[in-house]
């Protein structure tokens, strides 16, 4: 089953009304076989990769996991989740056997992902740990980072047929994960930031995200300058708001990706919360959402 709008679907209703940050429509909304998911169309024009950014729709969780739960370590049932699993993996066109999944700790730890890695996490045991950022440059592996507010990061070289896949919280943004997936992948593969195109996905918006003196003066000095005033703004009361997608766009502007190559979100996970889990909205009772990367295979018809 391709997606990307290359799939014959069935006609399906989409979620009736989510919030939107700004005009326009930055992210793509998508059914298919009961499942609403989304994408970045600048990442479907690259022509190598398929990938979503799943939302709370499709799935077979229930209650405070309802329905499209994809975390293992959050209470519910493995059933629910091994199923929610397989659907993501039908949407994708690949089966559970072509997961590679994090082991998120807020760090910028980066792992090279090769076939011998398809399954750990889902139907193998991961035996590495620490791990918020996977790249590959082999087709028909799933890459896939967990999210409730934190922000997810896609890159695609076109140029060298490489991917990447981040998550990146406060601490990792504030570390830089966005560059250092990008050396990752020069290192690995040759990359090179100009050939690299970025989607910044659904996360915690600045009118949402509150925070303390001391994570704004920790921003304060990994974005001097020019950076810190589009990204952190006084409450007046000793708090602070921070714009983690503003953020991650400097990160990757700073290490050489072109502006017109990235795309930032428009959806905010706690303005959203029937649509998307959010830890803030939920006050940490709540699923995870997925973000899912592949490069696309011919032998596998992706």
């Amino acid at each position: 089953m391709e997606i990307n709008g290359q799939a014959k679907y069935r006609e399906e209703r989409l979620y009736p009304y989510i919030k939107r940050k700004g005009e326009g429509e930055v992210l793509k909304r998508n059914v298919c076989d009961g499942i609403e998911y989304l994408t970045f169309p600048c990442l479907e024009e690259t022509g190598i990769v398929n990938h979503l950014f799943s939302t709370r729709l499709g799935g077979v969780s229930e209650g405070i996991f309802s329905s499209m739960n994809l975390s293992y370590t959050r209470g519910d049932r493995k059933e629910a989740v091994d199923e929610n699993f397989r659907r993501i993996a039908g949407v994708m066109g690949g089966t559970v056997s072509d997961f590679v999944l994090s082991d998120q700790t807020h760090t910028t730890n980066i792992r090279k992902v090769t076939a011998k890695d398809k399954g750990k996490g889902v139907i193998r045991e991961r035996e590495y740990k620490d791990i918020d950022g996977l790249i590959t440059d082999e087709e028909g592996i799933i890459l896939a980072t967990f999210y409730a507010d934190c922000v997810p990061l896609f890159l695609v070289d076109k140029k060298q047929r490489a991917i990447g896949l981040s998550h990146s919280g406060w601490k990792g943004t504030v570390g830089k994960m966005g560059e250092c997936t990008l050396f990752a992948m020069k290192e690995a593969y040759g990359t090179k930031p100009e050939d690299v195109t970025i989607g910044i996905g659904p996360s915690i918006c600045k009118d949402c995200y509150e925070v303390g003196a001391e994570v704004a003066d920790i921003f304060a000095e990994a974005f001097p300058g020019k950076w810190l005033p589009e990204i952190l703004f006084p409450r007046g009361d000793g708090k602070y708001f921070l714009d983690l997608w503003k953020a991650n766009y400097y990160v990757f502007i700073m290490a050489g990706v072109p502006e017109n190559q990235i795309s930032v979100t428009d959806i905010c996970t706690c303005c959203n919360p029937d649509y998307l889990f959010s830890h803030r909205a939920s006050k940490g009772k709540r699923g995870n959402l997925g973000a899912f990367l592949c490069l696309k295979s011919d032998t596998k018809g992706f």
